[in-house]
């Protein structure tokens, strides 16, 4: 706290001393037998201003220190810190009642902290569980193939793979902030990686009679391989999703100066110009999202987009609306580990 704020919030102080001054110097006319002289006066002021000078400069030296305590600009506010600076029964009320007040914050935030991890652990449970069911149906639905028509089996496969996409989002968005505990940094083949998330979307190319190519040579990139396919599955599932039947999907690795490529576009109906700057927001699902065929949870390229920023990706987006949309997933260069260019 400046001098000035200091004398601004004693500004009682200062008034009383004036009419104490003002009433010291009424009685000394008053009283019959003494004679006033104006320098008995000057100097009863000065003197008494002194004292006052000393009594100020000493309070201000002593909490001084307490306000350094509180002073913000100096020590950045921390709720795993005490106050522990106070001197006086004024300041150790606040201190305490400061304190009191981080304890309690401290205890609801561990309690939330505790029913978060609680959730997180019961739907991580869930997840794996409901995994079991899952898999058992699908066994079930290929024993009866052969009984059921051919168009019902398909679309009884197509909502179960819904089931299993939707149950895996939801397991990847309850690990998104355990994150740094789940990762394993390797070098992979970017094909690879491709290849093996093409294959489990294979029957929506065939049901929606879509073309699928690969171009460019194969790279190799320092990434974790789980996190990658999950991050071009929702990829790939949102270009199938909004890819009109007959359309094509291309997949083309390249490689610049920046780093390694990874793009996938499609021939689909676009991304409006005005939804374009939210397509990686949580919960948005735009226009197609909401007016078209298919319905969207707006998580997918949420939880891709988080996902590649947390792995030190850049994940970009162009689009061209009714002419298809291309998504570039970008494999930075790390010259600690000395890669050739």
């Amino acid at each position: 706290m400046t001098i000035g704020k200091y004398l601004k919030d004693h500004w009682l102080l200062l008034v009383g001393w004036l009419f104490f001054i003002g009433v010291t110097c009424f009685i000394l006319w008053l009283s019959p037998d003494m004679v006033v002289n104006p320098s008995i006066i000057w100097y009863l002021v000065l003197l008494q201003g002194l004292f006052l000078l000393l009594f100020l400069t000493i309070d201000y030296s002593l909490k001084k220190r307490w306000w350094r305590s509180l002073d913000i600009s100096e020590h950045p506010p921390s709720l795993q810190h005490y106050l522990g600076e106070a001197s006086k029964s004024e300041e150790k009320l606040a201190q305490d009642y400061i304190n009191s007040l981080v304890v309690e914050h401290q205890q609801v935030m561990q309690q939330a902290i505790n029913n978060q991890q609680d959730q997180k652990d019961y739907i991580d449970s869930w997840v794996h569980e409901i995994k079991v069911p899952l898999a058992a149906v699908n066994l079930i639905l290929q024993s009866i193939e052969d009984d059921i028509p051919e168009k019902k089996y398909y679309l009884v496969e197509n909502e179960l793979s819904k089931i299993d996409e939707y149950v895996e989002q939801v397991l990847y968005y309850a690990r998104l902030d355990s994150f740094s505990r789940d990762y394993l940094i390797q070098e992979y083949s970017l094909k690879e990686i491709v290849q093996s998330v093409i294959r489990t979307q294979g029957n929506y190319f065939i049901q929606k009679n879509l073309q699928f190519s690969i171009e460019g040579d194969d790279q190799m990139v320092l990434t974790d391989a789980k996190w990658v396919a999950f991050i071009f599955k929702q990829l790939v599932s949102n270009a199938i999703k909004y890819t009109p039947s007959g359309g094509k999907i291309t997949v083309i690795i390249s490689r610049t100066k920046e780093g390694a490529w990874l793009s996938l576009k499609d021939t689909g109906i676009g991304i409006p110009k005005e939804d374009q700057r939210r397509i990686f927001d949580k919960g948005f699902t735009g226009e197609n999202g909401r007016t078209g065929e298919q319905h969207s949870t707006g998580l997918g390229l949420y939880l891709a987009k988080s996902l590649a920023d947390k792995l030190g990706h850049q994940l970009t987006m162009e689009s061209v609306e009714g002419e298809g949309t291309t998504v570039k997933l970008l494999f930075p260069f790390l010259s600690y580990f000395n890669e050739r260019r």
